[in-house]
């Protein structure tokens, strides 16, 4: 499904991806993806300043990103877009400063953070919205802490 709006930063297209996981039993895990397409941004225009991680998590992992987690996340999750694993690609022909970390990735690592901390937790809904960009090369730190009405974030 395909949606187009006006933004600050001018035309947007909105996509929604819809992927389901099944066997013989039905669907195991849908997810929907919500894709935002827009304009590259003019030369010179600042890039937006990183939001900071919370001050107080109960739970922090700090993961340096490199080209061949991005390959390799790339090619587990079918993922074919070049600005993931082809820096000469991203850099030269894209115009972004390094590779691209995948959103999905970061979501995953997330998981990942509760699955080590809470290892009987069971996810029945995950969202995300990821408003920048994050490179390559970057440190990421995923946080996380128990809420007092016992949900996860």
């Amino acid at each position: 499904m395909l949606n187009y709006k006006e933004g600050r930063s001018g035309p947007l297209v909105f996509v929604l991806l819809r992927h389901e996981i099944s066997n013989a039993a039905g669907i195991a895990i849908t997810e929907d993806q919500d894709v935002v397409y827009r304009n590259d941004p003019k030369p010179g225009e600042p890039a937006p300043k990183p939001q900071a991680a919370p001050t107080d998590p109960t739970w922090t992992r700090a993961i340096r990103t490199d080209e061949v987690m991005l390959f390799r996340f790339s090619a587990l999750t079918f993922n074919g877009h070049r600005i993931h694993y082809d820096v000469r690609y991203a850099t030269q022909v894209e115009g972004y400063p390094s590779l691209l970390v995948h959103g999905s990735l970061i979501g995953t690592l997330l998981a990942d953070l509760l699955r080590r901390n809470l290892p009987n937790a069971k996810i029945a809904q995950f969202s995300s919205r990821l408003f920048r960009p994050l490179f390559n090369g970057t440190t990421v730190s995923v946080c996380g802490r128990v809420e007092n009405d016992g949900k996860n974030r």
